[in-house]
């Protein structure tokens, strides 16, 4: 809102002309003036005083009016959850998620910080059964909290992003959300956005790993969790023969594989084995897939097969 400075400058009497609406007064100090000219002089002065009193209540009026236009702007408080899908909060135990809130209209950045707690109770948000409004989060669940100057009802766009710890399974989420001013959105869960996907991570083999030619086998293995680092097992709240863990395999633009990695004795570890059928270069990508809701993520790598040595003949 624009700001207005007004100065209000004492009042000086003012000399008026000697002459008034045709009235000459007399400069001669015995003389009298023409009969009703001091009368007339008196009224102009009392006008233009009263002109000027208005002038000032008017302006008083309007900086009492912008002074209260400022007083509307009040903090309004909003809590933002993030819960991975199929799962719990996204807090510090994955460095959290990016949380932006911009104005949704001129695109403003009103907000950014990360969500700052842990995950949440297993069997409050897995297991047991809430009335559809209850909350999930309890007082240290990841939230994050900002506040806003608002004056007038805004319409935002929220974003999140992440989890930031693991940078190659990133995904973003986005709502929009209507903000009144005092009107905190902080009540249950506040405002709770699911982030969708796996946190898939292929441990070997490494990008670009250069493999002889006389290997004929190489090892897949992959770290898969839930977007929230919620682990994954066997008949766990996370069961791992529930999910699909693939490697696609290509060569340039041929797929020549299609193996599945079975759970690896650890938690979230899936391995299995690639036969090698030639040499040359090979993309690698694992997926993590929940037939029960489509949830999906996916990792990516490389490897290059050497060429073997040519044959050597007696004229070598």
């Amino acid at each position: 809102m624009p700001r207005f400075v007004f100065k209000i400058l004492p009042l000086k009497p003012r000399r008026l002309s000697n002459t008034v609406s045709g009235v000459t007064r007399r400069n001669s100090t015995n003389s009298l003036a023409a009969p009703g000219t001091q009368s007339l002089l008196k009224s102009l002065q009392k006008g233009e005083i009263g002109m000027r009193r208005r002038l000032c209540t008017w302006l008083a009026v309007v900086m009492a009016y912008g002074i209260g236009l400022e007083a509307l702007a009040v903090d309004t408080n909003i809590d933002v959850r993030v819960l991975s899908k199929g799962a719990k909060f996204i807090g510090t135990g994955v460095a959290g998620a990016e949380i932006t809130i911009r104005d949704a209209e001129t695109s403003e950045l009103l907000a950014r910080g990360q969500t700052v707690g842990n995950s949440g109770n297993d069997r409050r948000i897995m297991v047991e059964s809430w009335p559809r409004h209850a909350p999930l989060s309890t007082p240290t669940s990841a939230v994050f909290r900002a506040t806003l100057d608002l004056d007038e009802p805004r319409q935002v766009v929220v974003a999140a992003r992440g989890p930031l710890s693991q940078p190659q399974s990133t995904a973003v989420a986005t709502v929009t959300q209507w903000m009144l001013p005092g009107k905190h959105i902080t009540g249950g869960d506040g405002l709770t956005l699911e982030l969708p996907g796996f946190s898939v991570d292929i441990l070997y083999p490494p990008a670009r790993r250069r493999v002889p030619a006389e290997q004929e086998r190489i090892e897949l293995r992959a770290n898969v969790m839930m977007m929230c680092g919620c682990p994954i097992e066997p008949n766990g709240f996370w069961d791992a023969n529930a999910f699909e863990v693939v490697a696609l395999i290509r060569q340039r633009d041929r797929r020549v594989a299609e193996i599945t990695l079975s759970f690896a004795g650890e938690i979230g570890q899936f391995a299995g084995a690639f036969p090698i059928p030639g040499p040359g270069p090979y993309d690698i990508t694992v997926y993590a897939f929940d037939p029960r809701n489509g949830n999906t993520g996916v990792d990516r790598t490389t490897i290059v097969v050497a060429e073997a040595a040519a044959a050597k003949t007696d004229e070598d």
